[in-house]
């Protein structure tokens, strides 16, 4: 029986945009220097309330303004783009701006797209963010001039701010923030402010230093690798080398006779070893005599499992999206074509593996990580040590990447580092390190993915139905937001990209297959966009060819009703030069794409010699909104490309008899400065709320080198990554 098509408000409804949607928001607020304690029952609930200005600024006397970041920094610049926002309100002067992480709080801190979860995902740090940080910064601007008027007995209407001095022409008076917010402290709370017009901004749309970069550069930048507790202690774990295997046999023995080694622990995932040192507890687990029971887990190689994809394609599916008759539409059809695409499995290989100190307190515990999800986070570890959740503290650090890895369902290596601690008494802080090795070989995947699509045109070239099947295994599926997240059977991250894509097909069939095997798999940056992206705009490109028209034109003819898609396109295109003559051996292609609420087109410029692509050029527009720090932006969409390009050019992760292959960079290779295309982008001007930067620039770049290649050669390489190995002799 089929379920039931989601139309694209469903499709948003249970997204990782609006993961646990509804239950609950929080309004914007901030902490004067008074540090008013943090109960969370005095705080707004959900979006639009008052602001309640006790959780998001400190102004201390020293005059630094200081914004609680709720969300985690993994490099995507939240800690300039949210101080932005309050420093635009509040007409602060940048060069007093700072920022701190917040305390683990969802009453305080939850994510308002997520409901009651603190958490980072699905590029919502700045949407979810943009009014709540607005009303913060307006209610401490308003706050202060209060405090001055009363202090100086002058109407506050009288009162001006700017650049973090607060003004009275009249009399000639003036106070910095620092030495009227122990009196703002006192006054009362603005039951509403009145928030900029955006003619009016400052400070937000203009280029602003990072305030991350002195941390970072210096190396003052507090990462979860660097944190050293007293007394504390380094574990690893020997992993099954096959997913679903379990411990049968330990022999530990050589493993004790490390120099530094403590202990030796089975705990759920494995067998961990405890030492001193990193080293001491890696040579520890060298030496470790492991017995495994591999009978219940994945022995399949990646060719065994796609060819069951390939044999599913071929049933019925579930119904994601249907509209008008696709059968007869292509029967009836002057010209059919069909494609198949194919994506492997992809490792999330953050610059820093996964890694977190969990240290026993008093009556609970306290965290040191990266931290994506707080507040599932905070419910995991509880619950494996006997905690209510708020007795397990999280102090949030840096993180060295994540792309989606931080941000499992289970808070599977926190969970982890729980179990360690429990299993050797609760009696020191404990490091649990992930070597490079363990992320490759231990982790979650960006899902192996097959699609199989056919499409018609009619005598004018008109297109007339297209057919699209899907077939991969649900990331949510089987998790504990499965009943809220998987509708009628369907994961919506399988499938966004396709069951909500904006051309206008009158009759159009998207349907979908949940594979069972055995890899774990996570969302991965821009998710389903990943492998939908690719297979749609490549798809795209091969029916304007078939109908003889040009790329650009074809799309916008399908388009006419989606405005922002059209504004990226054409911008993209006449930034690039489109249409433009190229000599020999060279091709550009273009690609456009939504994710994430904003809208990316990319266009690339490729030259294929003696069997070899090279990627010149990328020209990218972008519209997210109201661009926070354009520079900002800019940098998002660099870095997509020069993450996502390894993945178009080579990388893929490979199961042999159920063993991952690849188990370091030089098999799993990232994006070499020599391969780096210039990189060009432009944003479009938009007066709409910010939206997404962080995954939106990736799925347009696979089907903008892989339209290039086909410009260029006349082959069409369809899979990722891209078969070069067939470009030979071109």
């Amino acid at each position: 029986m089929f379920a039931k098509p989601l139309d694209k408000a469903a499709l948003a409804a249970t997204s990782r945009r609006t993961f646990l949607k509804g239950a609950g928001a929080l309004g914007g607020a901030f902490v004067l220097a008074t540090q008013l304690p943090l109960t969370g029952k005095a705080f707004a609930a959900k979006p639009g309330d008052p602001p309640a200005p006790n959780a998001f600024v400190r102004i201390t006397p020293d005059n630094t303004v200081t914004v609680l970041i709720k969300h985690i920094d993994m490099g995507q610049g939240v800690t300039t783009g949210l101080p932005t926002i309050v420093a635009e309100e509040l007409d602060a002067d940048w060069g007093q701006m700072r920022f701190a992480f917040a305390p683990a709080n969802a009453e305080v801190y939850n994510n308002l797209f997520f409901g009651p979860v603190q958490g980072t995902g699905g590029s919502t740090s700045t949407a979810n963010s943009w009014e709540q940080l607005r009303k913060a910064g307006a209610a401490m601007r308003s706050m202060l001039v209060a405090a001055a008027a009363e202090t100086w007995r002058v109407p506050a209407a009288a009162i001006t701010v700017e650049k973090g001095v607060v003004r009275h022409a009249a009399s000639g008076r003036s106070a910095t923030f620092g030495e009227l917010a122990a009196k703002a402290a006192t006054m009362p709370v603005p039951a509403e402010v009145k928030l900029k017009d955006p003619r009016e901004f400052k400070l937000i749309g203009t280029r602003l230093p990072r305030l991350d970069t002195p941390d970072k550069i210096t190396g003052r930048g507090t990462y979860a690798l660097d944190v050293r507790r007293p007394g504390q202690l380094t574990a690893v774990v020997a992993h099954p080398p096959r997913f679903g295997g379990r411990v049968k046999g330990i022999d530990a023995g050589e493993a004790k006779k490390v120099p530094g080694v403590i202990d030796v622990v089975e705990i759920p995932t494995g067998v961990a070893v405890v030492a001193k040192d990193t080293w001491s507890a890696i040579r520890g687990r060298e030496a470790l005599r492991v017995t495994w029971d591999f009978s219940a887990a994945e022995n399949r190689s990646s060719e065994a499992i796609m060819a069951e994809y390939k044999a599913l394609a071929a049933k019925p599916g579930l119904k994601a999206a249907a509209r008008g008759d696709v059968g007869k539409a292509l029967a009836g059809a002057a010209k059919v074509l069909e494609a198949e695409f194919e994506f492997p499995y992809l490792a999330h290989a953050p610059m820093e593996p996964l890694n977190g100190v969990i240290e026993p307190t008093p009556g609970g515990a306290t965290i040191w990580t990266g931290s994506q999800f707080q507040t599932i986070e905070q419910a995991v570890v509880g619950s494996i040590l006997g905690l209510a959740p708020e007795k397990v503290a999280i102090t949030s650090t840096y993180a060295g990447g994540s792309f989606g890895r931080r941000a499992t369902p289970n808070a599977d290596y926190l969970a982890e580092a729980a179990t360690i601690a429990r299993a050797t008494g609760m009696k020191a802080p404990i490091h649990l390190v992930w070597t490079r090795e363990d992320d490759m070989k231990a982790g979650r995947y960006r899902p192996m993915v097959y699609h199989k699509v056919r499409a018609g045109l009619d005598a004018r070239g008109r297109l007339v139905g297209w057919e699209h099947v899907i077939v991969g295994k649900s990331i949510l599926a089987g998790t504990p937001f499965e009943g809220m997240l998987v509708k009628d059977g369907i994961d919506a991250t399988t499938v966004e990209g396709v069951a909500d894509m904006p051309y206008a097909v009158p009759d159009f069939l998207a349907t979908v297959h949940n594979t069972k095997e055995g890899v774990p798999v996570l969302w991965w940056r821009s998710v389903g966009h990943t492998h939908t992206g690719h297979a749609v705009e490549t798809f795209m490109d091969e029916l304007a060819h078939a109908a003889g028209k040009d790329a650009v034109a074809f799309r916008l003819d399908l388009l006419a009703h989606h405005p922002r898609h059209v504004g990226v396109l054409k911008l993209a295109a006449e930034k690039a030069g489109w249409g433009e003559a190229l000599p020999k051996g060279r091709g550009r292609g273009i690609a456009v794409h939504e994710s994430f609420s904003s809208y990316v087109a990319m266009v690339a410029d490729v030259t294929v010699s003696g069997g070899k692509l090279k990627v010149d050029r990328i020209v990218a527009a972008v519209d997210c909104g109201l661009a926070i720090n354009p520079d900002v932006v800019r940098a998002q969409v660099e870095g997509a490309v020069g993450f996502a390009l390894s993945s178009v050019l080579r990388n893929r992760v490979t199961l042999k008899d159920g063993e991952v292959q690849e188990t370091n960079f030089d098999g799993f290779e990232p994006t070499r400065m020599s391969e780096m295309p210039k990189v060009e982008v432009h944003i479009l001007p938009s007066a709409e709320p910010p939206t997404g930067i962080g995954e939106p620039g990736v799925p347009c770049l696979a089907p903008a080198i892989g339209n290039a290649v086909f410009a260029a050669t006349g082959k069409r390489l369809r899979s990722l990554p891209l078969d070069l190995a067939s470009l030979s002799g071109t």
